[in-house]
């Protein structure tokens, strides 16, 4: 049986619903343990559940083990600690249980793109969690519900950090659910919402200390600290200010161990943007820091005459961009380019360097929304900087890079894709290279 002592009354309330429920639903904002809770909700379900097969999703294979097998100690894994292994089933991603009723296999699945749901159909699955379930494709979720029709005791568990109230996931499950529990006292819905408030493993201390780190009245903060539901509008990087700007020779010590990158998004008509980035460690607090140190920006329609330039006058440029005033090649790490400029990277790898550009070509991760937040949260814990004097392009696009109001109105979240550029060559090096705060 669970020990409920380290939770809040709402946590312990919703776990004993979980007994009695088959679709449960944890909602909120970030750090709020929603996922430690349908965890342990969902291990003491397997415990006793008659049938076999059982399966654990998000929107990639690697989020469904992080966030449930692992879940930072306090996973499945863990929980089935000496009874369980590692395995495949029918070739697919698997956790072995041992169980008082018998063994039990959780097939581990991704479903964050159309045609995922092609991977778990044709199966029975008796239980399911999916975790961060409205960042997965439509088809998928409802092919989940479809697959525990004959289970012999069907659980569902699922959890999600707020989106716009115009989401699919919403209208289209959420909804009806709330809808029918309020018509059938014993229809089986049980949902919650979670804020980090609600998590008794952070002091009131630690939790003044991560609201400092949010912008108010931000996208951000209303759903992360609010939990609540938002549309995505007005400027995205709203929280960028002059605590994420420095003047040239005020940046990293160059004196102390640094690494540095380039990062690229290619553009012929659009502008070519290259960003030079520094990662140096504070000595201070032992975490990283990232200084955007320049930039080099070429916009087609505003050179004087406008005129688009080929790949081979782009290398050239690059690698005029990476010597120093001496004219010696600068080392770094990896250069990251936009995954879409192939034959910028074929012309790149064919030209004899001066620098290292031709060994460390690393395809950019292309993840948007991903990506932005992840920015955004660097930026609010000013952990990530700009040289004002050098990056004007740049700063410039910080304070022009504004959401869709009609993709929020549908329930989608997408920025305008103008003013980007500069802010595109640091996004794909943000999920690419740092990839968490």
């Amino acid at each position: 049986m669970i020990n409920y002592s380290p939770f809040c009354v709402k946590q312990v309330d919703y776990l004993k619903r979980c007994y009695t429920n088959w679709l449960n639903v944890a909602e909120g904002g970030k750090r709020a343990g929603k996922n430690v809770l349908n965890i342990m909700a969902w291990c003491e379900a397997l415990e006793t559940h008659k049938d076999k097969l059982h399966l654990a999703a998000g929107v990639s294979v690697a989020s469904a083990k992080l966030n449930i097998i692992d879940s930072n100690g306090y996973g499945v894994r863990n929980w089935f600690e000496g009874r369980c292994r590692s395995g495949k089933y029918q070739e697919r991603d698997a956790l072995y249980i041992s169980t008082a009723t018998g063994e039990k296999v959780v097939l581990i699945s991704g479903g964050g793109k159309e045609g995922d749901e092609r991977y778990i159909k044709g199966n029975t699955y008796g239980s399911v969690y999916i975790t961060e379930v409205n960042e997965c494709s439509q088809t998928f979720v409802k092919e989940t519900f479809d697959r525990t029709l004959s289970s012999t005791d069907r659980k569902m568990f699922l959890d999600l950090n707020p989106k716009s109230p115009n989401h699919w996931f919403y209208k289209e499950i959420l909804d009806m659910h709330q809808a029918n529990q309020s018509k059938f006292k014993d229809y089986g819905f049980n949902y919650e919402h979670f804020t980090l408030h609600d998590n008794f493993s952070f002091t009131t201390e630690k939790i003044k200390e991560i609201i400092k780190t949010y912008a108010k009245n931000t996208v951000w903060y209303i759903r992360d600290i609010l939990g609540k539901r938002t549309n995505a509008e007005g400027i995205i990087y709203d929280m960028f200010g002059p605590d994420n700007q420095y003047k040239d020779g005020q940046g990293p010590n160059y004196d102390l161990y640094y690494t540095r990158y380039y990062t690229i998004d290619y553009g012929t008509t659009n502008p070519f943007a290259l960003l030079e980035i520094i990662e140096q460690t504070n000595p201070q607090t032992g975490l990283k820091e990232y200084f955007v140190e320049n930039e080099y920006y070429y916009d087609s329609k505003k050179s004087n005459p406008p005129r688009q330039k080929d790949d081979s006058e782009y290398v050239e440029d690059v690698e005029k961009f990476t010597l120093d005033e001496n004219g010696v090649a600068k080392r770094y790490t990896a250069i990251v380019i936009d995954p879409s400029a192939a034959s910028f990277k074929v012309a790149l790898r064919k030209r004899s360097l001066k620098s290292r550009m031709t060994d460390d070509v690393i395809n950019a991760k292309h993840e948007v929304v991903q990506g932005i937040r992840l920015v955004s949260s660097l930026l609010r814990v000013k952990r990530l900087k700009v040289n004002k004097d050098k990056c004007p392009n740049l700063i410039i696009e910080f304070s022009s890079y504004i959401w869709n109001d009609k993709a929020s109105e549908r329930g989608s979240e997408e920025p305008i894709k103008a003013f980007d550029h500069a802010l595109d060559a640091l996004r794909y090096f943000v999920f690419t290279i740092v990839k968490r705060v």
